[in-house]
């Protein structure tokens, strides 16, 4: 005689399973099932560095020139270089991926370089298209060089770029606090024979800083970085650019007359 408890229902003769209840076979079932993962987050690609590089770089030409065009004052040099340093400085130390750190960097030093830039042509005309091609042929060759191997980034060559960098960064710092007792420093950026030789130091060190971060973007991309890290090396890309452009704009000025 079948039950009549609602808790129970006939499963096979002689046996009886609780309502809700899994059988042997859907446990085995439940256990042999994939456990859940969350879907993971796609890949770094190249096209991913390069349409993030074209936005954050985009975004610091259109400032500069909006701060060209409006002809922003010392003021705007001034803040535009301060608030771009802190965000920097934020997102290097914290290996942010935000978009709006590093978009907030491209805005702040586009002002700069804008003002930096009128107040040159202002002096030496046609040298910041001089300079803008100068910063393109570097890129280009640096580009050239790392895709044929001629100069491989080991970590030897990496530790010798950073300590270079470091190194011409507190030469600088220490011609800054020398400039306040001494008439030109110590003499690097005067425009004397030293000066020419830091200008060209600083560009090659620019130059190998591009190496590294042709490196990094194709060790992010094998590693199967998320493609976040994007934004990470395009702000690499486009810090390093602004070094080389505004070294090769001083160094040109050095050569070029004011009249």
């Amino acid at each position: 005689m079948e039950s009549k408890n609602p808790v129970f229902s006939r499963q096979a003769p002689g046996r009886q399973q609780a309502w809700g209840t899994p059988t042997p076979e859907q446990l085995r079932g439940m256990y042999d099932a994939p456990s859940y993962a969350p879907p993971a987050q796609r890949r770094m690609t190249i096209d991913d560095v390069v349409v993030r590089g074209f936005i954050t770089l985009g975004t610091l030409v259109v400032s500069a020139a909006l701060a060209w065009a409006l002809n922003f004052g010392t003021g705007a040099l001034i803040a535009g270089v301060l608030v771009g340093l802190v965000l920097a400085l934020i997102v290097s130390f914290k290996q942010s991926t935000n978009p709006v750190l590093i978009l907030g960097y491209a805005v702040s030093y586009g002002v700069a370089i804008g003002v930096i830039s009128h107040m040159y042509n202002n002096l030496y005309n046609g040298i910041v298209l001089q300079a803008v091609v100068g910063t393109a042929l570097a890129f280009g060759s640096m580009l050239t060089v790392y895709a044929l191997r001629i100069v491989r980034v080991t970590p030897k060559f990496t530790k010798f770029v950073v300590a270079a960098g470091l190194g011409l960064m507190g030469l600088i710092l220490v011609n800054l606090l020398a400039s306040f007792f001494i008439t030109d420093g110590i003499g690097i950026r005067s425009g004397g024979p030293l000066a020419y030789v830091f200008s060209i130091a600083a560009i090659l060190v620019g130059c190998f800083f591009l190496l590294l971060d042709f490196d990094a973007v194709e060790q992010g991309v094998k590693s199967g970085a998320p493609e976040k890290y994007s934004w990470l090396m395009a702000f690499g890309l486009t810090v390093t650019l602004v070094w080389i452009y505004l070294e090769i704009l001083r160094f040109i000025s050095y050569f070029t007359s004011n009249d």
